[in-house]
């Protein structure tokens, strides 16, 4: 099957089809809407072959429908029917758990996406359980507030360091993952990857928005 796959995030939405050589970039915002995303998604995708759709949404999803709008986004997004929209097959699926997904390589994994905010997942064998951990309360907030890209912009590199290593280490006592793999663009800032981890690559995305046509996982 040939599948469009489509990472939205608070910044770009990044879209690849099967048996494309590179990811295309769209910039997005907090004012993005899905009536502005698809135009532009058919647009860059022209040229490109697929059937199907694979989402992966910067938010809560259940049952492969979107369940609330994104905090870094636009309106709008509930209720959306993307299929008719596209005018084919779509899977929705939470970002983290999209990438999640395509870092699965056996056991217990739980991903730790480090970016616009954080997002988190776990897989285990056939099963996808999204988590919503960035929302959890930590310190004077949460652990989103002290680890998302606002976070390391007041902080500074230094002290934002220090606090993704307490916020890893409190998911890995609290969740007992066999492995966990850390994502988003701003893990790349960490010198040292702590034990049981490893780095994760953005690219995974897109292998999870395939592997969701491929077999059937649960979540």
């Amino acid at each position: 099957m040939k599948v469009l796959v489509i990472d939205i995030g608070g910044s770009n939405i990044k879209i690849l089809a099967t048996g494309q050589p590179e990811r295309i970039k769209i910039p997005s915002g907090r004012d993005f809407t899905p009536e502005q995303m698809v135009p532009l998604v058919k647009e860059a995708s022209k040229d490109w072959d697929y059937e199907a759709i694979s989402i992966g949404f910067p938010g809560v999803v259940k049952h492969g429908k979107i369940v609330a709008n994104p905090i870094n986004m636009g309106i709008g997004w509930t209720g959306f029917d993307f299929e008719s929209a596209f005018g084919c097959k779509v899977k929705i699926i939470n970002d983290a758990a999209m990438q999640a997904l395509g870092s699965y390589e056996g056991g217990k994994l739980l991903f730790m996406g480090f970016g616009t905010g954080l997002g988190t997942a776990m897989i285990f064998e056939d099963v996808i359980l999204p988590l919503e951990g960035g929302h959890l309360p930590f310190k004077l907030g949460t652990f989103e507030s002290h680890v998302g890209n606002d976070a390391l912009k007041k902080l500074g590199k230094t002290r934002w360091k220090e606090l993704v290593y307490q916020t890893i280490a409190h998911f890995q006592h609290c969740f007992q993952p066999d492995e966990i793999v850390l994502g988003g663009g701003n893990s790349k800032l960490l010198e040292e990857i702590p034990p049981y981890c490893r780095l994760g690559s953005n690219k995974n995305a897109f292998t999870g928005g395939f592997r969701l046509w491929e077999k059937s996982f649960r979540s």
